[in-house]
């Protein structure tokens, strides 16, 4: 039997241009978390995360802390952009919400090599520390997406 036709999962032309890995190793420049308006996801579970971490009811920190949009919560963010809970650094690191713990590993960074070589001029941890597998960011990929669900 020629096997030679066979397609190969693992052949070159089916896998991403990172198929290498791509290093990177957060330098808590606070960078991401700063400066720019968006939105930071918090599901339920993170909302019992990071309210016991930081010691208050789940309630009192929906009110204080988080906004509502289209039925799912968002942390606030401050009129400049910065995230509420940067204060020369993040003060809840320890538990902060998959979004956060995902970056620079989401979806539109790694369409292309130029798009994350363009993090790079933002980001300093982008090509330092630690190699993540293939395998490492195609699960951190499918976990973010997930979060909802």
């Amino acid at each position: 039997m020629d096997r030679s036709n066979r397609k190969n999962d693992n052949q070159s032309d089916t896998l991403p241009w990172f198929k290498d890995g791509l290093r990177f190793e957060c330098q808590r420049c606070g960078r991401c978390c700063r400066g720019e308006p968006g939105v930071v996801w918090v599901n339920k579970r993170e909302l019992e995360e990071i309210s016991s971490c930081m010691g208050i009811k789940k309630d009192v920190f929906a009110r204080n802390y988080l906004r509502s949009i289209n039925g799912k919560l968002s942390l606030l963010e401050y009129g400049n952009g910065d995230c509420i809970m940067y204060d020369n650094g993040c003060k809840i690191y320890a538990v902060r919400p998959c979004q956060c713990r995902a970056f620079p590993f989401w979806k539109w960074n790694l369409e292309t090599r130029s798009e994350w070589e363009k993090l790079k001029r933002t980001c300093p941890g982008i090509d330092k520390g630690k190699l993540h597998t293939l395998q490492d960011i195609r699960a951190g990929l499918e976990l973010y997406e997930s979060r909802f669900d």
